[in-house]
């Protein structure tokens, strides 16, 4: 059953209303890969009456009105992919589709969708219950920020939005604690991954540059940033406070990790596993696809890109399920009359970090002062494939598994370093995992931007290469390596795009079919570097390409058919 989304699901299950209602801008598909319907589902253990509405009209009532007004809060959600990631390209052209909506037409998310649902509610529910933020658009937002799509730091989404609450990273515990208060009565402001707004400063919490430092000084912008990124591991991280204009943006420490039994238990909830009715008459939905008869198996990642946010969302400690819950996700695939045999995905943010962590890290939390991974990986961390090898054998041999393909993306920097069992794990891909192509992510290959990106050299990416071509040679099947690679990173100029090219060429004997263009999405270090033009350890100036027509140009070097290259680019 899915959780209500119309009034009539309400007056069915025997309920005059919902305690919480959830609103988001993607379509309700109930599944463990949507964030709301997970928190959904773990409101609802908890013994909460929860409704979904979805892609609500903000032109009219008629939506948002439809369950009424909930007895607790309201949670609001910018969806599964920041609403202006999902809206534009990283040159700023508006995205015709959209995966998470019916029928694949970018019609129904709005601009800053957090924002704009919390004025719809306010708008048609005067001094309602308090509304709280979640999801990764508020997360990634939630302390002063470079928004790309303005050129501007903005204030923390909690004033722009005028929500009362935020729940940042991963919530799953933390809602339902939140949620435990409000019936109680009680403050919530205790709950640990809360952010919210005070009149007076938490003396005892760090303090940041004010916004109004940050937006006048880009070296205070820095300094807020440093102590912002240093305080997102839950064992060792402190509460933050920042001055805005006369109030006082106030965040608890970050919610404690789940366990594994934790996670086994919210990955076993009664996920549908389904668009809901309701949202599926309305078209197909593209994203349904990919996440259907997928399976997680872990969270968190410690890769730390410079141009991600995984960090100041999952965290950098990696928490696993165990092989009991994922094998029971996989046979319970089997029972569905759609499922044609094919697991989709079976994987994480980063595939093969499943089932090892750090111990320093697990007890005493991150680092401050070195990165797992780069320059090189740290001795403390001793990578091992061994659990996921295992997992990978036990999960082919279940009846009516025809195929599990691990889709996300694999580190193979990890592979080389794992003496042990990295050529394992990777023939064991190799010969039963991919479906004709193995994504990995060098991004580029030049030094000087490697290091930028905070990923490994390209002597790693060629020894990998080597490896995976004699072993798909040996498993005599067609298959083949497909690169991320990114244009117009900060650092990054003409010259080192046709360093990349060339390399693509006559290393890697291939003509790249596709690259992106570096988006600055909030909370990153590479969006610090877009914004100031510093370097983010010495600070000394570093080139930044902001010419939109530049930007392409770049990109087009390096996808640029040879005929085209050598006549058009070649410099």
């Amino acid at each position: 059953m899915f959780l209500p989304t119309t009034f009539d699901e309400i007056k069915q299950r025997g309920w005059d209303r919902c305690d919480v209602i959830l609103v988001t801008s993607d379509a309700y598909i109930d599944s463990p890969y949507m964030g709301v319907s997970v928190v959904g589902r773990v409101l609802e253990k908890a013994g909460y009456k929860v409704g979904i509405i979805a892609q609500p009209d903000i032109k009219s009532a008629a939506d948002i009105t439809r369950l009424g007004e909930p007895k607790l809060f309201w949670g609001v959600s910018g969806g599964s992919v920041d609403s202006m990631v999902s809206n534009y390209t990283a040159t700023k052209k508006f995205r015709n589709s959209d995966d998470y909506t019916p029928g694949g037409i970018n019609n129904k998310r709005p601009d800053r969708a957090s924002l704009v649902y919390v004025n719809l509610i306010r708008q048609h529910f005067k001094n309602t219950v308090p509304i709280m933020l979640g999801g990764i658009e508020a997360s990634l937002r939630r302390v002063s920020h470079y928004d790309f799509w303005s050129n501007a730091v903005r204030k923390p989404i909690l004033f722009d939005a005028k929500a009362d609450y935020l729940l940042y990273g991963m919530s799953d515990l933390s809602v339902v604690e939140f949620a435990d208060a409000l019936k109680q009565g009680i403050s919530p402001l205790h709950v640990r991954g809360l952010c919210y707004i005070a009149k007076e400063p938490k003396t005892e919490y760090l303090q940041l540059p004010s916004h109004e430092e940050v937006i006048n000084d880009k070296l205070k912008f820095m300094d807020m940033f440093d102590l912002f990124y240093h305080n997102n591991d839950p064992v060792s991280a402190k509460g933050l406070c920042q001055k805005v204009d006369t109030r006082y943006w106030i965040q608890n420490p970050p919610a404690r990790y789940l366990t594994t039994a934790q996670m086994d238990e919210i990955s076993a909830l009664p996920f549908m596993r389904d668009a809901h009715p309701y949202y599926k008459k309305q078209g197909h939905i593209k994203a349904l696809e990919t996440i259907k008869f997928s399976i997680n198996t872990h969270q968190g990642c410690y890769g730390e890109c410079s141009f991600c946010a995984i960090s100041v969302h999952q965290g950098r400690t990696i928490r696993s399920r165990s092989e009991e819950s994922i094998l029971k996700e996989a046979k319970l695939f089997t029972t569905y009359k759609d499922f044609k045999g094919i697991i989709s995905d079976l994987g994480g943010p980063t595939a093969n970090m499943y089932g090892y962590e750090c111990s320093k890290k697990l007890s005493k939390g991150t680092c401050e002062d070195k990165s797992c991974m780069f320059p090189k990986l740290c001795p403390a961390l001793k990578p091992t494939h061994k659990k996921q090898i295992d997992l990978l054998r036990k999960v082919r041999a279940l009846p009516g598994i025809k195929k599990a393909f691990v889709a996300s993306g694999i580190r193979y920097d990890l592979i080389s370093e794992d003496k042990a069992y990295g050529y394992e794990y990777l023939k064991e891909i190799v010969e039963h995992h991919l479906s004709g192509q193995m994504k990995i992510a060098p991004e580029h290959i030049d030094d000087e931007i490697l290091a930028l990106m905070g990923k490994p050299g390209k002597d790693s990416l060629v020894t990998f290469k080597a490896l995976f071509d004699k072993l798909t040679k040996e498993s005599g099947k067609k298959q083949f390596l497909t690169y991320y690679l990114i244009a117009a990173h900060p650092g990054c100029e003409e010259k080192h795009m046709h360093s990349l090219k060339n390399f693509a060429s006559n290393v890697l004997k291939i003509n790249p079919e596709q690259a992106q263009i570096f988006t600055p999405t909030p909370s990153t270090y590479a969006t610090l570097m877009y914004y100031t033009g510093l370097h983010p350890i010495t600070r000394k100036p570093i080139f930044v390409e902001k010419e939109m027509h530049k930007k392409e140009r770049q990109k087009e070097i390096v996808v640029a058919k040879e005929k085209k290259y050598h006549s058009g680019f070649d410099s």
